[in-house]
C-alpha cells in the first residue's frame, strides 16, 4: 500500500485514513487514504455503480451491504466482475491518546483484518504537528524496537550505513506474512541488535539510529 498523496492535490473533506492495526500484520504497514470520487464510474449491464480513490487513483470497487455485519465486495464491471464476502464488525474507538480514531475487524475470504480509521484531515494535522517535535528529537538516537512477535528474515542494513526514511531495514515474518520494517527517519545506522532467524517479542530493540 502506498502512502504518497500528492500535496497539490485536493482531498475530499469526506477522506478518511485506514491503516492495519499493529496487531494485525505489519510492524510499520503504510496506511492508505479512501474518498469517494467526484465522478462516479459509469457501470455497464445497468449494475449499480461506484467509485473511490485510493491515494488519488481512481478504483472500480463497491461494498453491497447485506445486512449489518456482512456485505461483499464488488471490483471489477462486466465479465472482469469480481466479488469476495466480506464481514465489518461494528466500529469500536481506541483506547490511548488518538483521538477520533477507530478501530474495525474485517474479515475478507476467511482471512481477519483489524484496520485503524480517522479522518484524513485530523490525520495529516497531526502529521505536520508531530513533524515540528521530530526535528527536535532528531538530535539524539532512535531506538526501532518490535511492536508484534516474529521472526527476523533478512537484515538490509550494518552498522554505519547512513539510511534514508522509508528506506527498508528489515523483514520479518509474523503470522505467515512477510513485513518490513522501514526506516522512520534520515540517519545513520549505530547498531544492529538481531540478525537473521532470530525471534522477537514485542519491545525488543532491533536497532539504533543516530
Amino acid at each position: 500500500m502506498s502512502s504518497e498523496r500528492p500535496s497539490t492535490r485536493v482531498v475530499d473533506p469526506r477522506a478518511v485514513r485506514v491503516a492495519t492495526a499493529p496487531a494485525t500484520t505489519a510492524i510499520e504497514a503504510a496506511p492508505i487514504v479512501l474518498e469517494p470520487a467526484a465522478v462516479p464510474l459509469a457501470p455497464a449491464s445497468g449494475e449499480r455503480g461506484g467509485q473511490v480513490l485510493i491515494d488519488g487513483v481512481p478504483a472500480g470497487l463497491r461494498l453491497d451491504r447485506r445486512d449489518a455485519v456482512h456485505v461483499v465486495l464488488v471490483e471489477g464491471q462486466g465479465r472482469e466482475t469480481s466479488w469476495s464476502p466480506v464481514i465489518m464488525l461494528p466500529l469500536v474507538p481506541t483506547a490511548g491518546p488518538a483521538i477520533g480514531v477507530v478501530r474495525r475487524e474485517v474479515i475478507v475470504d476467511g482471512w481477519r483484518i483489524e484496520v485503524e480509521i480517522e479522518s484524513e484531515r485530523r490525520a495529516a494535522l497531526r502529521e505536520r504537528a508531530r513533524r515540528g517535535g521530530d526535528e527536535t528529537a532528531r538530535a539524539g538516537p532512535t531506538e526501532v524496537r518490535a511492536i508484534i512477535p516474529g521472526q527476523v528474515l533478512a537484515v538490509s542494513i550494518a552498522p554505519g550505513d547512513s539510511v534514508l526514511a522509508g528506506q527498508q531495514l528489515l523483514v520479518v515474518e509474523a503470522m505467515k506474512m512477510q513485513n518490513e520494517l522501514r526506516a522512520p527517519r534520515d540517519g545513520v545506522v549505530s547498531r544492529v541488535a538481531v540478525g537473521p532467524g532470530r525471534t522477537i517479542e514485542v519491545g525488543d530493540l532491533l536497532l539504533v539510529l543516530e
